[in-house]
């Protein structure tokens, strides 16, 4: 492993760790409750229906019946989840470039003698990393709990349903990399990916429902992982190489703003 991207990954260990505690006693948390659910479901399933009429059940996720599958969809891989791993990626993405800008340690990384591509890359690489091992952590949790909770969801639709949640947030994760490299602006990085993932979620959830916007649903990267129901229908290939292509195209565009600005050197 190169020794930039080994040193990028030590940096990462401590919000890498606060993050797989925090979201795993959320899963902890919203799992103890499915025993309660699977008492009364058809009571559960008509407070929710009432409590979110119209195209709200489909931003909020809600219009699954809350046994087995649609209870880990609406609690987990629809709307919470997604705002979950999108914040901790965006967080990373920022600690790349923007945060150290910021602080005035990059003017020192790229005095090194290697290529800004190259430093790019690496630190992209510690990124996915990371991110994949959030993912694991999680996603072993989560199939503990479908089996000690009786949810008994299958877990193939499971792992390829998390799967899709690392690829949202590696997506997201990777712009704010690409802005904070093109800009070095702390705050540009948060809010464009922000306003970007929000925007997204919601063309997607109310284009099902509202035609003035549901044409744009292609453009939404949410669109390639909510739209094969993967937790329902299994592995989405072809969507997730949509995803994969969305996220090499925000990297290799990052590339030359990276290399053409001037960071202070």
């Amino acid at each position: 492993m190169p020794p930039l991207m080994r040193k990028t990954l030590r940096d990462q260990r401590r919000p890498l760790l606060g993050w797989t505690v925090g979201v795993t006693a959320y899963l902890v948390a919203y799992m103890a409750f499915y025993p309660v659910v699977r008492q009364d479901p058809g009571l559960y399933d008509r407070v929710a229906t009432a409590k979110y009429p119209g195209p709200l059940r489909d931003l909020m996720g809600v219009g699954e019946t809350l046994m087995g599958a649609g209870f880990l969809q609406i609690m987990l891989y629809q709307l919470l989840g997604a705002l979950l791993f999108v914040m901790f990626a965006a967080s990373l993405g920022a600690r790349t470039f923007a945060d150290p800008e910021r602080g005035g340690t990059l003017e020192l990384v790229v005095t090194l003698p290697i290529s800004r591509r190259r430093l790019l890359l690496e630190r992209f690489g510690a990124l996915a990393v990371t991110l994949l091992a959030f993912a694991a952590v999680t996603l072993v949790a989560m199939l503990v709990l479908n089996q000690v909770m009786g949810v008994r969801a299958d877990a193939g639709h499971i792992a390829a349903a998390h799967t899709g949640l690392y690829l949202i947030a590696l997506f997201f994760g990777t712009l704010t990399l690409a802005v904070g490299a093109a800009t070095g602006g702390r705050v540009a990085a948060r809010y464009v990916t922000a306003v970007a993932a929000v925007g997204a979620y919601m063309v997607e959830t109310l284009g099902r429902s509202v035609p003035a916007i549901g044409w744009l649903r292609p453009l939404s990267p949410f669109h390639y992982y909510l739209d094969p129901r993967p937790l329902y229908a299994g592995w989405p290939f072809v969507s997730y190489l949509v995803l994969l292509a969305a996220t090499a195209a925000v990297l290799l565009a990052s590339v030359p703003a990276f290399d053409r600005r001037d960071v202070g050197v």
